[in-house]
């Protein structure tokens, strides 16, 4: 799925139910499947949606050489999707750790130079251990080595783009469920739990951190994420022309009016993940301030707050969307599926000049990831993607 021909005959075909005058049609729109993507996409992030969703909308809607754009771009999996298609790509997210963890993937380098670079990096140093809950002595003077060599040369102005892989390597292996990641065994690899959750864990499991040669699982790491990636791929990654930009997503000044033509995003489900406080252990390896991030994100706690915030973000959508465009907007479903946030979606879209064309509801298995957070499938959770397309003004047709 996710060619033209397959979105114009769902569109054609006669939807499950029309609400609010708009056709929902369900299904299996992609795999269910883990890693079925280019291994580049294998970054951790919480609530991400597989590279498959913006696939199918970006074979689907747009051409070689389109801006495909994403407010809330979270791990970047919408602009890698899009640059590995051959599209121009532009993400946005207030918190600096996703530019932190996408920017690397636009721009890898090889292999050879990170592995050079990783044996120029003094691991010794003198700070004082605090994390001992998470990490073994040693692997935690591996750790604060690396954030002292980053922040050194961020102030020398010599951090290059080899660092900035190395540091979004490193920030994705701080912790994990398994001895591919440098900490003792803790929750999935997407947040890091308040320390003394972790001493909980500890004491439950009778564990205590062993040692993680940091460079061989950074090492590692690489050679995962660059797998296939040939002269092809590092050719329409360097074409992608990214513009990653941090701040609020209704306010976007750096994209041109009508420029974009397609976005694929997933704003926060209401209160539903607590970012700043998933990405606390994160925020101090990168230098950010975890309290400031939490404080940015938007966070509301009822559908009328989170409609107020996304009615501003639609009127910038509408603003940068060309004529023809379109807007995927997922929003999956929440509290245990008593709200289903499409219906708060369709009318702002609406509001803000952008024509409802289908709501699209992908239905899947939970995988293994979910399992370990004892969600069973469709039984809580975010069991079904539920995204809202929109069109913006006279419709151009695909080739």
């Amino acid at each position: 799925m996710g060619t033209t021909s397959d979105i114009r005959d769902l569109l054609r075909e006669c939807p499950e139910e029309v609400k609010l005058g708009v056709p929902h049609h369900g299904g299996s729109f992609w795999t269910p499947r883990q890693r079925q993507a280019a291994p580049l996409h294998e970054v951790s992030y919480r609530a991400c949606f597989k590279p498959q969703l913006p696939r199918f909308f970006i074979e689907g809607l747009t051409r070689p050489g389109d801006l495909v754009y994403d407010p809330f771009s979270g791990r970047g999996t919408t602009a890698l999707e899009a640059a590995l298609l051959g599209r121009r790509a532009a993400a946005n997210d207030v918190n600096p750790l996703a530019r932190i963890l996408l920017a690397p993937r636009l721009a890898p380098p090889a292999s050879e130079a990170v592995a050079a670079r990783l044996a120029q990096i003094p691991l010794a140093n003198d700070e004082a251990a605090t994390w001992g809950m998470f990490f073994h002595p040693d692997t935690e003077r591996e750790i604060r080595a690396y954030r002292a060599w980053f922040a050194a040369r961020e102030a020398e102005g010599t951090f290059d783009g080899v660092d900035a892989w190395i540091r979004m390597v490193a920030t994705n292996r701080l912790t994990g469920h398994s001895a591919g990641f440098f900490s003792v065994y803790t929750l999935p690899p997407n947040q890091a739990v308040r320390p003394d959750k972790q001493e909980a864990i500890n004491r439950r499991l009778g564990q205590v951190p062993p040692y993680r040669d940091t460079r061989a699982l950074i090492l590692r790491k690489t050679a995962s994420l660059l797998k296939g990636l040939g002269e092809a791929e590092r050719s329409r990654l360097a074409a992608a022309q990214p513009r990653l930009l941090t701040g609020p997503a209704d306010a976007t000044p750096e994209l041109a009016d009508g420029s974009v033509a397609l976005t694929v995003t997933s704003p926060p489900f209401l209160d539903v993940v607590q970012y700043a406080d998933d990405n606390w252990l994160r925020c101090w390896f990168c230098g950010l301030d975890a309290e400031a991030l939490g404080r940015a994100i938007t966070q509301a706690r009822t559908v009328a707050a989170w409609s107020e915030a996304m009615g501003r973000v639609f009127r910038e959508l509408a603003r940068v969307t060309a004529p023809g465009g379109h807007v995927a907007f997922e929003v999956g479903e929440v509290r245990k599926g008593t709200v289903q946030l499409e219906e708060a979606v369709l009318p702002l879209g609406a509001a803000a000049g952008l024509e409802p064309v289908a709501v699209l509801l992908n239905r899947q298995t939970f995988t293994k990831t979910a399992n370990i957070w004892g969600i069973a499938n469709n039984a809580r959770g975010t069991n079904t993607n539920r995204i809202v397309l929109f069109r913006k003004g006279d419709p151009r047709p695909c080739d």
